[in-house]
Formats: structure tokens, C-alpha cells, sequence
């Protein structure tokens, strides 16, 4: 069942075009994370959905019902702000009550129903504190608490978590998942954050320019990005400018970069002077020692360098690698211990197939 469906729709502010004719559409149930860099639309787009913005132009339907000129407390939707937006001079389990007493919620049902809101965002404990009196995570619980509480047909999420710390963020992450999963919630997350996106949706939509770029589940956005702004925007990457050096053969061409690196990749179909190459620095394995001849396998590169960085961070390990030409490659290993290690001055080898080189 599709619960929200946009059609052709566009916001003006003068001559800048913040959405630009936006179709999107979610089914029951589902977590769709609007992902883009800041000014691509997507807040815009969410404040279209609840209501706080008009669209010049297109439709906005919840459930087959168009609600274009709807206010916003005439639609059935949750919205959990960036900065929670909890009334101060309310206890907890005063601020989850309170958009059930302004929608007709029986009075005889709402204290029952704040406590199971409580309950499951794990707030229960606390239904007499203030604002004031909850740290961040806690504020953050409760307002998520508020926008279930009335049992919205779409839950909107306004950068949820990018006012925490990065550990409890990672916490809060996937307690709000396990939340939404839970109760069943059509969500749309709105997130600059990659990392969040890709792990809070079923399906991630990528704008740029007020226009969807790419949509897809988060292993498809991440491994088969639609163009380089996409591959660039979402995960880390090595980038590499190069033109390909005759024809291609079994499906693999060989590309030489301005300074001489050969490196192979499996083409798109279709001539081209040049390209840009990516490759991922969680696909590239290095190797000690000097570079030698690829014996007979002609998807295998192996590109020659001195280790000029080695950052450990946590479980992984981040390793800065100077090619030839002054190019550098950024490799990420596990920590899996010191049998692997490597050090800055050192010389390795970078491995990589041909398979995991994005042509673009």
C-alpha cells in the first residue's frame, strides 16, 4: 500500500529552485532516507510533506488524498525537528500527551498510551522531568516518543541525531531503527549524514540541485552509484582521471592516468576519450614489497608506493599511499593486529580487481 506519493513537485523561492519537480513515492511500512549535501532540497521537501511549505507546483497525497492545501495539523504525520522542539514548561510524558489531546484522543486513553510510548523509546523512568533536566539522547527519545504517540500514517525525521555526539549517535542509530521497526513506522529520514542513511533505510533517495539523483537500497547507492557526484557524495573514494589505452579486451580496458598509472577496470559499454576512476579504499588490499609482473590475470592491479601515513581509528586503520607522480591512495585495513601492520617510509603493494574500479 502506498501511503505517500509525490508528483512533479516544485518549490520557487524568487529565481532559486529548491525542489524541482520531485517525484517519490513510499510504501507502508518502509524507511526512506532523503540523502544530499546542504541546499539540495531535501529539507524543503520534507517541510512540503508536513505541511509547513506549499509546493508552487505537483501534489502531495498521503494515502490517496491529496492534502496540498491541508495545514499541517490536519495531516496524520509525526515530525521529530532537529532540535526536538520540546515545550520547556512540560514534563516528558506532557510533551508525548500533548498531540494526542489536540487530535481527539479519547482523555480516558492518553495516559496509557504515554506510558507505552515511554516504554518503548525507553523513557519510562523519566515521565516527570523537564527538558532541562534530560541530556540530548533523552530529549531526542522523547520527542520521537511525541510523533509516535498519535499514530501517524509517515513519520518524518529532520536530521534526527546530528545534534549528539558521534558515539552516542552510533548508539541512538540503532535504537531508533530497532523503534521504527518495531512499531511498524512509514519513515522518511532526512540526513546529510551517509553513514545514517545507509543504515536507517530500506531505500535511500540522493538529491543534488532540488532534483533526485539516484534511488535505490543502500547496497545498490553505495556499489552501483549513478554518477560521480553520487560516488563522491556517498562513502569515501579514490579518484583517478585516465584514457583508455586501445581497444578493451574480455570487457577490460586499461587506462592510463596523466602521470603514467596504468590501472584496469571493467568499461561501460560504449567509446570514450577518458574517464574518471574510482576505487573504494575498503577494496584495496596492500601487499609488502616490491611490485612484480601480474601473473596472467589480466583483472588484477597492483600499483607500486611508499606508505606515507598509517592513522589507526579504532577498527579500522586509514593507510595514505604515495604512487608514482605524486598521486595518493587512500587504503582502509582492519585492525586485526600487528602481523599486519604497516609504517610510514615503507614500501607496499596496492591490490585491487578490475571489478571494483567505478568508470564514470
Amino acid at each position: 500500500m502506498r501511503v505517500l506519493e509525490l508528483k512533479n513537485v516544485t518549490k520557487r523561492y524568487g529565481e532559486f529552485t529548491a525542489v524541482d519537480g520531485v517525484c517519490l513515492e513510499i510504501e507502508k511500512g518502509k524507511v526512506l532516507s532523503l540523502l544530499g549535501p546542504s541546499g539540495c532540497g531535501k529539507t524543503t521537501t520534507l517541510r512540503i510533506i508536513a505541511g509547513f511549505t506549499s509546493p508552487d507546483d505537483g501534489t502531495v497525497e498521503i494515502s490517496g488524498e491529496n492534502v496540498g492545501h491541508s495545514r499541517p495539523y490536519e495531516r496524520n504525520v509525526g515530525l521529530v525537528f532537529q532540535d526536538y522542539a520540546l515545550f520547556p514548561h512540560m514534563t516528558a510524558a506532557e510533551n508525548v500527551a500533548y498531540g494526542m489531546r489536540h487530535r481527539g484522543t479519547p482523555a480516558a486513553e492518553i495516559p496509557s498510551r504515554v506510558r507505552k510510548m515511554l516504554t518503548l523509546v525507553r523513557m519510562e523512568s523519566m515521565e516527570l522531568r523537564y527538558p532541562s533536566q534530560l541530556s540530548g539522547g533523552q530529549q531526542q527519545r522523547v520527542a520521537l516518543a511525541r510523533a509516535l504517540a498519535t499514530d501517524p500514517q509517515i513519520v518524518l525525521l529532520d536530521e534526527p541525531l546530528s545534534a549528539l555526539d558521534a558515539k552516542l549517535r552510533l548508539e541512538l542509530r540503532i535504537e531508533l531503527k530497532e523503534i521504527l521497526r518495531s512499531v511498524g513506522a512509514t519513515t522518511i529520514v532526512v540526513t546529510h549524514d551517509q553513514e545514517e542513511a545507509l543504515s536507517l533505510g530500506d531505500e535511500v533517495v540522493v538529491m543534488r540541485a532540488g532534483k533526485i539523483i539516484q534511488r535505490g537500497s543502500p547496497t545498490k547507492i553505495y556499489e552501483a552509484p549513478a554518477d560521480k557526484f553520487v560516488a563522491e557524495f556517498v562513502g569515501r573514494s579514490n579518484w583517478f582521471q585516465g584514457s583508455p589505452r586501445g581497444e578493451s579486451q574480455d570487457g577490460v580496458s586499461t587506462y592510463v592516468t596523466a602521470n603514467g598509472i596504468e590501472i584496469r577496470a571493467r568499461s561501460p559499454s560504449g567509446r570514450h576519450d577518458g574517464a574518471d576512476l574510482c576505487i573504494r579504499p575498503e577494496n584495496i588490499e596492500l601487499v609488502d614489497g616490491a611490485a612484480g609482473e601480474v601473473p596472467g590475470n589480466r583483472e588484477l592491479n597492483v600499483l607500486t608506493g611508499v606508505v606515507l601515513d598509517v592513522a589507526p581509528l579504532g577498527a579500522d586503520v586509514h593507510v595514505v599511499v604515495e604512487l608514482p607522480g605524486k598521486s595518493r591512495l587512500l587504503a582502509i585495513r582492519k585492525n586485526v593486529g600487528r602481523s599486519q601492520a604497516v609504517a610510514p617510509g615503507q614500501t607496499v603493494r596496492a591490490v585491487f580487481d578490475a571489478s571494483d574500479v567505478l568508470v564514470f
